[in-house]
């Protein structure tokens, strides 16, 4: 798929996951809202949004996932970190399962100097305190301090996965802000985009309208008599005759 186009970034570095939920059920995707998957710290001064790369885990097995598997360069978790693109986003599949992590200080930091827009599992990580401090958009289902080989065995990266029970393909585009994580099939999402800024300066107005006292009926949803003083409202914000 071509990349994001400038203008479809900005977008959605703005807009709410909320807003962004809303066009998607327009669109007939009512499942598109990670479960379970939230901001770890408090720092994001505007939304991760980028193309994802996934990685797909199954249950670890104590033949297999042993500290000297973690030597070899070759190792699917490492080399997915190694090869996720620049400004794309880190998914790991990890079945749900938070009580092991899927990442630590040393892996985030490395997607953060490789310029990796963020990284998001359904799984923990390790080290949340640091890495909360990085000012790295981090996602996850929570902090676990066991190593991922205790229950993880990162088995192959760039293919279709399952993430906080939402479907993932690559270069899906990835949206996380302080409520959650919402998947956007790359297809729609330009006009997601436009449809989802044009809905929040909408709701701007109208959330005025609720401020001042307007009753719900003929407000949320607007009728015909408020869709013109919107109209109105709007022309003089942008300086329209």
């Amino acid at each position: 798929m071509p990349a994001l186009p400038r203008v479809t970034l900005a977008r959605l570095r703005r807009v709410s996951t909320a807003t962004l939920s809303t066009q998607l059920f327009r669109h007939g995707l009512r499942n598109a809202y990670m479960q379970g998957v939230r901001l770890l710290g408090s720092r994001l001064d505007m939304n991760l949004v980028g193309p994802a790369f996934t990685l797909r885990c199954i249950p670890a097995r104590e033949d297999v996932d042993t500290l000297a598997a973690l030597a070899d360069p070759d190792h699917p978790q490492r080399r997915a970190i190694e090869a996720t693109p620049e400004g794309h986003v880190l998914v790991i599949d990890c079945r749900g399962d938070a009580r092991a992590a899927s990442a630590g200080q040393m892996l985030i930091t490395r997607l953060m100097k490789r310029g990796v827009a963020g990284f998001v599992s359904d799984g923990a990580v390790r080290d949340g305190a640091p890495i909360g401090d990085l000012g790295f958009p981090v996602f996850c289902a929570g902090t676990s301090a066991p190593l991922g080989l205790a229950l993880h065995h990162a088995e192959e990266s760039n293919v279709a996965i399952g993430c906080g029970g939402v479907a993932v393909y690559p270069g899906d585009v990835v949206v996380g802000d302080r409520d959650g994580v919402v998947v956007i099939p790359r297809m729609l999402a330009d006009e997601i985009a436009h449809d989802a800024a044009a809905e929040e300066e909408m709701e701007e107005f109208l959330l005025t309208r609720i401020a001042a006292g307007a009753a719900l009926a003929g407000t949320y949803p607007p009728d015909a008599a408020t869709l013109a003083e919107f109209a109105v409202w709007r022309a003089g914000r942008h300086g329209e005759r």
